[in-house]
């Protein structure tokens, strides 16, 4: 199930075994074209068709009600509900570390220049639905949102065939303070919001994981609507030294693997024995998964145990996957910190475990994937707003440098550019 690679024997195959892209089948491109379009042009008549063609009930109202959102929260287990609470107090905490303040400075001649940061004013987050409930993805789209200080926060998620939304992510939403809640699903639900139909309002940005549907939808309404990230596949890599507990790193490899049989799930050491070890245990724990076709499907394609020389070659190898969880189980993780590069969130030490993050500790769960860590970061409270730039030249300084800038403008063939310019500098 789980295949043990040496590094150094045929690093070009391991990493073409190991690369995650992002790729869309024609079959999935012309749906998802075909719903971006229908919606664009029939608005809430198309939403409605496709709501009844893939969720299996046609809603009247797209909305859930109030009183569906309180009894969700009335009716579930009071210790779930403290749970949902500490976890989202510590998400907002973390969050409130990120918030970005506006900023001015005066330059020579009267010249004041700055940057204003404000929010953006109608935001969607999109919960999965569907086979799983993620109420986990609630808290963590909805904080940075409300921290960044989003003027409308609307919220959809799918609905089963009979209209019902999950109870526990109503509950979430309760909980975070989203009263505006919706019953639909899939690259209907995302054009709807990205160009806006008679009954939905087009919002400003997109955030928040989905299927492959919902994840070309994102991609094709990027520039109506700003958008996160392009969510693929989950992934985690462990880097571990020879002290680790091989139980502790067999469960958190099957933690990712049971999301998705398109997940990844790497472990790099330089110990074989330890190697052997996290092998032998797989084989044996793997009976006791209730998901357990999933979690062995995942290991097979997307997994691997990585052999290395060294915890700092393993760093290496874990920058060119760029993952989106890594793991250090390691006996000194902080020294090891500063080889590492690339990686959406990384847990030190081996009682920093993934789920943690995922749940409770505050950092947000929304990760880049597919090796996109190179360049994109995890949802923030800089995802909700905006930068605007600002420019108030004083006279006296136009008059001192106008003419070079005048001069910048004919070298670039733009005569209207330096026209206006000279016309204020006393020209014709």
């Amino acid at each position: 199930m789980l295949k043990i690679f040496p590094f150094a024997d045929n690093p070009d195959a391991l990493m073409a075994h190991l690369s995650r892209t992002v790729s869309f089948d024609d079959e999935v491109q012309k749906a998802v074209h075909e719903i971006l379009l229908a919606v664009r042009q029939r608005g809430d008549r198309a939403v409605r068709d496709y709501t009844e063609r893939f969720q299996g009930f046609r809603p009247e109202s797209m909305k859930v009600s109030a009183e569906a959102i309180r009894r969700a929260r009335e009716e579930a287990d009071p210790e779930f509900i403290s749970i949902l609470k500490e976890a989202y107090g510590n998400i907002l905490e973390f969050h409130r570390h990120e918030v970005e303040k506006s900023f001015f400075y005066e330059s020579e001649g009267g010249v004041l220049l700055g940057q204003r940061v404000t929010p953006m004013q109608r935001a969607l987050l999109y919960v999965p639905g569907g086979k799983a409930a993620y109420p986990s993805s609630v808290l963590m789209n909805a904080a940075p949102a409300q921290v960044a200080g989003v003027g409308e926060i609307a919220m959809t998620t799918p609905c089963d065939s009979t209209g019902e939304v999950s109870s526990h992510i109503l509950a979430a939403a309760s909980v975070a303070g989203i009263s505006s809640v919706y019953k639909l699903g899939g690259a209907q639900a995302i054009a709807a919001f990205a160009y806006g139909t008679e009954s939905i309002e087009k919002v400003d940005i997109i955030t928040g994981p989905g299927n492959k549907f919902v994840a070309l939808a994102k991609k094709e309404v990027f520039g109506h609507v700003a958008i996160d990230s392009i969510a693929g596949p989950s992934e985690v890599v462990i880097i571990a030294d020879a002290d680790a507990n091989a139980d502790y790193i067999v469960l958190d490899m099957f933690a990712q693997a049971e999301h998705d049989a398109d997940a990844s799930s790497v472990l790099i050491t330089p110990s074989a024995e330890l190697a052997e070890r996290v092998a032998a245990i797989a084989g044996e724990r793997i009976h006791a998964m209730a998901r357990r076709e999933v979690i062995e499907s995942s290991l097979r394609q997307n997994g691997a145990i990585v052999l290395v020389d060294s915890l700092e070659e393993a760093a290496r190898v874990s920058d060119m996957l760029a993952p989106e969880h890594l793991e250090l189980h390691v006996d000194h993780p902080w020294e090891l910190l500063p080889f590492i590069s690339h990686a959406g969130a990384i847990f030190m030490g081996s009682s920093s475990c993934e789920t943690v993050g995922d749940y409770y500790a505050g950092p947000n769960h929304t990760l880049p994937t597919n090796g996109t860590a190179r360049f994109f970061s995890p949802l923030s409270v800089r995802d909700f707003v905006k930068h605007t730039s600002i420019i108030a030249y004083s006279q006296q300084q136009l008059l001192r440098c106008g003419e070079r800038i005048a001069s910048f403008a004919d070298r670039e063939g733009l005569q209207a550019h330096a026209e206006a310019v000279r016309i204020r500098l006393g020209g014709k």
